[in-house]
C-alpha cells in the first residue's frame, strides 16, 4: 500500500496527540484541591457505558445508530453547550506547557479546546477538557459522568456554523490504564472527546483516581443566522 504525504501527516499528528495525552495523564490531568464535592462519577462506573471500564474497541466506538455528517473545514470553536447537563461555556485555547503536557483551563468555570488537535466538526478527534472541581467548588464538567448515549453536545464555531454531536458512550478509566490510542487515534469522521477527572479523590496526592471520557460523533451542522 502506497503511503501518501497526507497519510504521513495524519499519522504524525495522531502520534503527537498521543504523546501529549500520555504526559498529561501521567501527571494526573486536572489536579484538584483537598476535600472537593463528590461528583456523580465518584461512584461505580457508569451503568450506561456501552463497554466495561478499560475496554479496547478496535473501532472508535462511534459506530452506533448515529447518522454521521460530513466533516467541516477547520474553524476555531467559540462556545460549548450540553443541554442535558445545563452546561454552557466559552472555550479557552489549550496548548502544551513547557513539559509537553496539555494545558488546563485557567478558569475552572470554562472548558478548553486542545489546539494541536482538530477543531470540533473537522475530520478527526477534537478534544475539549474541563475541570470537575476546583478549590472545593463544582466546576464546568462536574456532571460530565452523567452524560448518556444519545445526548446532544453543540459547539458554536468562529465561521458561524454550529457543530452538533451525538454522544455515543461515556467511559471511566483508571488514570494508569487510560486508552490513549482509542481516544486520540485518527478517525474517518468528525469526532469529539470531552475529558475530565472522576472516581474517588485521593486527598494525599490531591487528584482523582480516574478519567471520564465522553465519545461523540458529528451528526449535524447548521449555519449561523
Amino acid at each position: 500500500m502506497r503511503v501518501t504525504t497526507r497519510t504521513r501527516v495524519m499519522i504524525a499528528a495522531a502520534t503527537a496527540l498521543a504523546v501529549a495525552a500520555a504526559v498529561l495523564l501521567a501527571a494526573g490531568l486536572l489536579q484538584e484541591d483537598p476535600a472537593p464535592p463528590r461528583p456523580p462519577s465518584a461512584g461505580p462506573a457508569p451503568a450506561f457505558s456501552s463497554h466495561p471500564p478499560g475496554h479496547r474497541d478496535p473501532d472508535d466506538g462511534d459506530a452506533s445508530g448515529a447518522s454521521r455528517a460530513r466533516p467541516l473545514p477547520a474553524s476555531a470553536p467559540a462556545r460549548l453547550s450540553i443541554p442535558s447537563l445545563g452546561v454552557t461555556s466559552a472555550l479557552e485555547r489549550l496548548g502544551r506547557d513547557e513539559d509537553g503536557a496539555m494545558q488546563t483551563p485557567a478558569d475552572h468555570r470554562q472548558a478548553g479546546w486542545y489546539t494541536p488537535g482538530p477543531t470540533p466538526g473537522e475530520l478527526g478527534p477534537a478534544v475539549i477538557a474541563g475541570h470537575v472541581t476546583w478549590n472545593g467548588a463544582k466546576s464546568v464538567f462536574y456532571r460530565l459522568g452523567d452524560l448518556r448515549p444519545g445526548g446532544l453536545v453543540t459547539v458554536e464555531r468562529a465561521d458561524g456554523r454550529t457543530a452538533r454531536f451525538e454522544v455515543q458512550r461515556t467511559e471511566r478509566y483508571p488514570k494508569a490504564d487510560f486508552p490513549t490510542v482509542e481516544v486520540y487515534r485518527n478517525l474517518d469522521h468528525a469526532g469529539l472527546r470531552l475529558i475530565t477527572c472522576g472516581g474517588e479523590f485521593d486527598e494525599a496526592n490531591h487528584y482523582y483516581a480516574d478519567n471520564i471520557v465522553v465519545y461523540a460523533t458529528l451528526t449535524d451542522r447548521q449555519n449561523g443566522g
